[in-house]
């Protein structure tokens, strides 16, 4: 196997980075597909219509009842924006909160769950314009995808102070997300035909959470890595597969709040002023590799991402 895909499905020993390969290649694409809309669809027709209207009738997320809908739009609709403002600040969040989670994730987890969020958003906004009053238009843009990152940062790291517009002063991650989701049900319930999706945003929080909290119990990712390697050349490794990471020869136990002697071999890695004994960190990674991620406990997980940060 592979450097590329060694890091493509799990984070190595100094894998923390500001730009992990999933998320820049969804930055780049992202960027590279609104160029060529704003300056190749946009300037040119085909037959005397614009091959912009073209490209989104067919990518764009088009109503049901348009007759004009097909399902890959679920995917595509992910990679269109609607002007400079949207796709700024769509890619600012995604490079701020799914930074993180690419790292502690494995990129291969992230991307699925990204585009599961994304699908699920769309779900939900095609079907709330079934309501009455509501506006049936067509949907772009990563937002709904972006707003389930939102959400797992959140309850992954819900204490991390956040900053970001329209609130200028740091506040808890877990209360941003919830002021957040509060602003866009606000604005969809009372506004729902300003031009923003705003359930698509709830849905994709929506999802983010389920695959967050249910999402290995319900063996939601087991099915998807099956249905990858059905139609891979080479059978890629498993989203439960024992990280490889600086975390791999390291072990975690619960850390006693006094100084405490263990046995065995020390890793060379602190937490709270203490070395956490290799034992330790196998038993954490054994956790993750059955249960998932989110069965460590809010200490495990502050211990796995302090540790990781530590080893760059």
């Amino acid at each position: 196997m592979s450097s590329y895909d060694r890091d493509y499905n799990r984070p190595q020993r100094g894998g923390f980075s500001f730009f992990p390969p999933v998320l820049k290649s969804l930055l780049i694409i992202n960027v590279l597909i609104f160029l060529i809309q704003v300056f190749f669809f946009e300037g040119f027709s085909l037959g005397g219509v614009s091959l912009d209207k073209i490209v989104s009738q067919y990518f764009a997320l088009q109503p049901i009842q348009s007759e004009n809908f097909f399902p890959w739009q679920l995917i595509t609709y992910q990679f269109m924006h609607g002007g400079l403002s949207h796709i700024f600040f769509n890619l600012f969040a995604l490079w701020m909160f799914g930074a993180d989670l690419e790292n502690l994730w494995g990129s291969k987890r992230f991307l699925v769950f990204y585009l599961l969020c994304g699908v699920g958003a769309g779900l939900v906004q095609l079907a709330v314009q079934y309501v009455p009053g509501v506006g049936a238009y067509p949907t772009v843009g990563a937002s709904g995808a972006i707003f389930g990152i939102l959400l797992a940062f959140g309850l992954t790291f819900p204490d991390r102070p956040i900053i970001m517009f329209p609130i200028f002063f740091p506040i808890p991650a877990k209360y941003f997300v919830m002021i957040y989701a509060a602003i866009n049900l606000f604005s969809g319930l009372t506004n729902a035909n300003d031009g923003v999706a705003h359930f698509a945003h709830l849905g994709g929080a929506l999802f983010g959470f389920i695959l967050v909290k249910f999402g290995d119990q319900l063996r939601i990712f087991e099915y998807v890595d099956k249905f990858i390697n059905i139609f891979s050349p080479t059978k890629v490794e498993s989203f439960h597969s024992r990280p490889q990471s600086p975390l791999r020869h390291i072990e975690v136990h619960p850390i006693s709040p006094t100084p405490t002697h263990t046995t065995g071999r020390g890793s060379g890695f602190y937490y709270n002023g203490q070395e956490i004994p290799q034992r330790q960190i196998d038993l954490i990674l054994d956790k993750i590799s059955s249960k998932g991620f989110q069965s460590l406990t809010d200490e495990e997980k502050k211990m796995l991402y302090d540790i990781n940060k530590k080893s760059e």
